[in-house]
């Protein structure tokens, strides 16, 4: 039987991720840094997968999309008119006896410490915006904040997008881009980090229109993580209630992901109305409002934003991805890891094993290699027996095993093995790439 989502704790998952190379805990030669982590060899292709993907999809297939990459640096004024500066912030408690700190409404039971009993202290705001200095002085006037959210280097940057792209109404800006916040609670992995990347999308409406747009958008995103992998009984929608919406939104919907600590918030998709243009243009006395040629008539366009996690993403993949079953070509009743991510997310695409290291075998598994490799991301695996390297293989997602064999010498030959399946075909050297090609587009 094979071992789903539910039944798999994380620190299995996290064991596999550092042992392969996925995620490693940040500085850990002294100790490591509490809640900042660093990606490995399979780790940052699965996180540039991630990125790629959603840029295809958000980008490169539609055409009311446009990207753009803004500073992480802005002038302090940008965060004071969003409203960051005065309502970013999280209740913090703290304990009396351990002197632990906890947000205040990450609490089930707020009589208590929940490490040690203690007494708690009163709420009080604790804002989670980055401060630092820039220049050579470091006072009140060179302050300046580390970005915590990317959307508003779009909104500041909407005239001049505007200018360049001769865009219309509806229209879509797109930014993936590091995002800073010094959380109180941080932790379960990657999940909540104080350094992070977001996916993040403002797409521009004309008012009225907003609800229906911020509706196909809920479904469009909910629909694209389904389509790369995650299975849809581990995803939810949940509404916001009126009283945990941002200062900024009038409606917002969370996609959320079963994690093995529960349903928790993998990407937001939020209605923020006209608030930000409205606010930055009457603070800077630049002009943000649209101008509708049909209609005749200026208007600040209402804003769908549908704002992700990189880092929440590629650990919902590799949770999702996990699988583990009776291996059926053993004879002891091993068992068999396997992450099945979608092609699109796999870290390498295809592997080239030759079935022993025979000198006569290596130098045309090397050639085939270097076939390959130009085209996909792609693994040279000569160390173990064949089985031991396709079971390696296996445990790190990868779609295809190329083995090159005795009679590769003869009839210029491979076998491609499935990892899904673990069905084999033997294709002509030839027709290798284009044939890999076709199965990571169409599948096995």
């Amino acid at each position: 039987m094979v071992r789903y989502l539910e039944q798999v704790e994380m620190d299995t998952v996290l064991s596999l991720s550092k042992r392969r190379g996925f995620m490693f805990q940040s500085s850990d030669i002294y100790g490591g840094l509490n809640a900042t982590w660093d990606y490995g060899p399979l780790g940052v292709e699965l996180k540039r997968n991630v990125k790629e993907t959603w840029w295809g999809s958000v980008v490169r297939e539609r055409d009311d999309m446009v990207g753009l990459d803004a500073a992480i640096l802005m002038h302090p004024r940008v965060w004071e008119v969003s409203g960051h500066v005065q309502n970013f912030a999280d209740p913090l408690v703290e304990c009396k006896v351990c002197h632990q700190r906890f947000r205040a409404d990450d609490l089930e039971d707020a009589s208590g410490c929940p490490a040690c009993g203690g007494e708690l202290t009163d709420p009080r705001t604790f804002n989670l915006m980055f401060k630092t200095f820039m220049g050579a002085v470091e006072d009140s006037a060179s302050q300046v904040y580390m970005r915590p959210e990317t959307a508003q280097g779009i909104f500041v940057n909407l005239a001049n997008v505007l200018v360049a792209s001769r865009r219309k109404l509806p229209f879509g800006i797109a930014q993936i881009g590091k995002a800073f916040r010094n959380e109180i609670t941080p932790g379960n992995s990657t999940f909540r980090t104080r350094e992070f990347e977001q996916m993040e999308i403002e797409y521009f409406v004309k008012p009225g229109t907003d609800e229906a747009h911020l509706d196909s958008w809920v479904e469009e995103r909910f629909s694209w993580y389904v389509k790369h992998g995650i299975r849809k009984e581990n995803l939810r929608l949940r509404r916001h209630g009126d009283d945990e919406l941002a200062h900024y939104a009038r409606d917002c919907y969370d996609i959320e992901y079963r994690f093995p600590w529960g349903w928790a918030e993998l990407e937001g998709v939020a209605n923020r109305t006209d608030y930000d243009l409205r606010s930055h243009g009457e603070a800077s006395g630049h002009d943000l409002r649209y101008f509708d040629e049909e209609a005749k008539e200026h208007y600040y366009p209402y804003v769908i934003e549908p704002s992700g996690g990189v880092d929440r993403a590629a650990l919902a993949f590799l949770l999702d991805a996990y699988e583990e079953e009776p291996d059926p070509s053993s004879a002891k009743g091993e068992t068999r890891v396997v992450l099945r991510f979608h092609r699109k997310m796999a870290p390498i695409k295809a592997s080239v094993l030759p079935l022993s290291r025979n000198e006569k075998l290596a130098p045309t598994a090397r050639a085939i290699h270097e076939l390959v490799r130009p085209h996909l991301a792609t693994q040279y695996d000569d160390a173990q027996s064949i089985g031991r390297r396709y079971r390696r293989q296996d445990e790190i997602g990868t779609p295809f095993c190329v083995t090159v064999d005795f009679q590769t010498l003869e009839d210029r030959a491979v076998t491609v093995r499935d990892r899904d399946t673990m069905s084999q075909l033997r294709v002509p050297v030839a027709d290798l790439v284009s044939i890999l090609k076709d199965k990571l587009e169409h599948g096995w």
